[in-house]
């Protein structure tokens, strides 16, 4: 080793954000497991150390040895006559280190040093993925993706790679090489002894991420997303509500001339975005989100299901050139703002919603009518009886 390469070293360790005497520590690890190899002399004595100057780069191995009166073992002991040479100060059964005389240790420590840095550096880098996105799950990450098969595509996101799989893709959304895009992390597993890094562009939480990056407002806190429906690649409902009465939640979120949705559905095209106000009246609410259907009346209802749990259910009516606009392409429009609200929702037009009431009505006419029918055959029946003369 010489002074190049313990700056060479240093700097290493200074750009992997590794303290360097974790490098040199498993540096001078590697040459005694790789002097131990070599020399099969040694590997019977297990107190075998090596040493690297941090300044002029010099390396030094030793082995520690017992004094004694007697020596049983010369690999590992050394007579009290010859540590005393070295120290008159030794004694009996005191511990001396020795200077291990290599000729190869120039070609021993290359070699040691080489694979020892490489190993803590992938140890080092695995444990700061680790730790760097295990703190940053739930956020975004902008990436460039790299290459992709038939299950995975593979994302640089930094000083990391990430996986997006096949249940996190978008449907007919293009992954091309060195395209820009932002994910949203799910997590960090362990595979095979490294982490890898999941993330997802088909997540709800991923428009609503981008909304608290493009919108102010949200981020600090006055405009709050109270709830997300999205199916990714088509149309997602977001639920907002501001906590200040100055500021309109909508106006925030949409932008001037729309530019702030705009940009977030640049991102997720050609998905698109509709934000809906968040109410506390649920009928007010879910009219909303059946936005931009108009809606003419919502009656809901709180039902107990037999095992004892409840279900939130609105009658919605519309009018009947809306019908469709209400219910959406392949249901999606109700589909979304039932999953927005958390109501089970049920669309009726107004020309549907006029017969259910006829029906309705004739039902509870036929009803009365069967009733009085009833109690009219049971009155003639005791007038009858009454009426008999006594035997």
């Amino acid at each position: 080793m010489n002074e190049k390469l313990i700056e060479a070293i240093k700097l290493l360790a200074k750009e992997r954000g590794i303290d360097e005497e974790v490098l040199f520590g498993a540096i001078e690890e590697a040459i005694v497991a790789a002097f131990k190899r070599e020399f099969s002399d040694a590997r019977q004595n297990d107190n075998v150390f090596a040493e690297i100057d941090r300044e002029t780069g010099e390396m030094y191995v030793y082995e520690v040895r017992e004094v004694a009166e007697v020596v049983d073992n010369p690999k590992t002991q050394i007579s009290l006559e010859e540590a005393r040479a070295i120290d008159p100060e030794l004694e009996e059964g005191d511990s001396i280190e020795m200077t291990i005389p290599v000729e190869s240790l120039g070609r021993l420590a290359a070699s040691a040093a080489k694979s020892a840095i490489n190993q803590k550096l992938r140890m080092a880098e695995h444990t700061r993925i680790q730790d760097e996105f295990s703190g940053r799950i739930g956020e975004l990450a902008s990436g460039l993706v790299q290459r992709k098969d038939s299950k995975f595509v593979f994302v640089d996101i930094g000083r990391a790679e990430a996986t997006l799989t096949r249940q996190e893709q978008v449907k007919d959304e293009k992954y091309d090489f060195n395209k820009r895009m932002r994910f949203l992390i799910l997590k960090v597993e362990e595979h095979n002894g490294r982490p890898v890094i999941y993330v997802s562009r088909s997540h709800p939480h991923l428009v609503k991420k981008l909304f608290e990056q493009e919108v102010p407002e949200i981020a600090s806190g006055i405009v709050e997303i109270v709830s997300v429906a999205r199916e990714a690649g088509s149309r997602t409902k977001i639920a907002v509500v501001s906590h200040d009465e100055n500021v309109d939640p909508l106006g925030a979120c949409v932008g001037q001339r729309g530019a702030r949705v705009q940009a977030i559905m640049d991102e997720i095209a050609p998905e698109k975005v509709d934000v809906i106000e968040w109410s506390s009246d649920p009928a007010e609410f879910i009219s909303n989100a059946l936005s931009p259907a108009k809606v003419v009346r919502v009656d809901t209802e709180v039902l107990t299901k037999p095992d004892g749990s409840k279900e939130m259910a609105a009658r919605v009516v519309v009018p009947d050139h809306q019908y469709s606009l209400a219910i959406g392409r392949s249901g999606q429009n109700v589909r979304l703002a039932a999953r927005l609200t958390g109501w089970k929702i049920d669309i009726k037009s107004e020309s549907q919603f006029r017969e259910l009431i006829q029906d309705e009505l004739m039902s509870r006419f036929t009803v009365a009518e069967e009733e009085t029918s009833e109690e009219s055959t049971e009155a003639s029946s005791d007038a009858s009886n009454d009426s008999q003369p006594e035997a």
